[in-house]
């Protein structure tokens, strides 16, 4: 009887320890993707100038982090899931080019750091 308790807890360690990165794996690609992208999301204006085209910036992030919360409310596959990330990453990546190329037009800068 102990031999067979023991066989069930061996086995029990072997699924709970094959179990535990399959649900740090459930993140999508997508997702991981897009998070890349929000840490990218400019948290101060380029070169501190304050004007329209930096609270359009910041207006456009807000509506596509509200955008995504609704997509993933109304997500009801793996599918939408992905689709409502993937929309979310290029979003900010769009929001953010424009914002810097408006900037650039005007003679601003966005600041960038090269390590050698």
């Amino acid at each position: 009887m102990k031999f067979s308790f023991a066989k069930c807890a061996i086995a029990a360690c072997v699924m709970g320890a094959t179990a535990a990165p399959a649900v740090a794996s459930d993140v999508l690609y997508e997702e991981q993707w897009a998070r890349q992208q929000e840490a990218e999301i400019f948290t101060a204006p380029i070169a501190g100038i304050e004007n329209r085209f930096w609270f359009d910036y910041r207006g456009n992030i807000i509506e596509a982090q509200e955008e995504l919360s609704s997509d993933l409310r109304r997500a009801s596959d793996l599918e939408d899931r992905r689709d409502a990330w993937e929309e979310y990453g290029n979003e900010l990546i769009d929001e953010r080019t424009h914002y810097i190329e408006e900037m650039a037009e005007r003679g601003y800068r966005a600041w960038s750091v090269t390590v050698e």
